[in-house]
């Protein structure tokens, strides 16, 4: 199957230790895969390294920057809009540091572009809990957040 016209969304503030990892693993899922960094002002370099990959992956690296630390669901916001304006069909979101498995997004794409479903939903707490290195108080308060968002 084809890979839809496909972007993946990763908002940013001081990943630096992060970013380059991420994008190497997913642009290595498919070379017609984007990647569209929002970045909140770094101070670390993570521009830098964002920059640097778009070097290395012509047209498949885009990085808005945007003036502070505006927060996450505006990040996902100003990514989605840039992302319509450069008319990708299929949206993913993920996250920089990892937490997110890029090696997930095949499955999800698939769910999407096979026409099975509008929308795909991965889950860490799916299986069981699938974090790794998270203090207690993080994952308290994402599965907490997940619960309150269903109810």
């Amino acid at each position: 199957m084809a890979l839809p016209n496909t972007v993946v969304i990763i908002p940013t503030y001081n990943e630096a230790a992060n970013i380059a990892s991420a994008l190497a693993q997913v642009l290595a899922i498919d070379p017609a895969l984007s990647v569209l960094v929002v970045d909140d002002a770094s101070s670390d370099g993570t521009p830098d390294l964002v920059r640097d990959a778009a070097g290395r992956f012509p047209g498949r690296v885009d990085l808005l920057q945007r003036p502070g630390k505006l927060g996450l669901g505006t990040a996902y916001l100003a990514g989605f809009r840039r992302a319509l304006d450069r008319e990708f069909e299929l949206f993913c979101e993920m996250d920089a540091d990892l937490s997110h498995q890029p090696s997930d997004l095949p499955a999800l794409i698939r769910a999407v572009a096979s026409g099975k479903a509008d929308l795909a939903v991965g889950s860490r707490y799916l299986d069981g809990v699938r974090v790794i290195n998270w203090p207690l108080s993080r994952l308290f308060l994402s599965y907490g957040a997940g619960i309150y968002t269903r109810m």
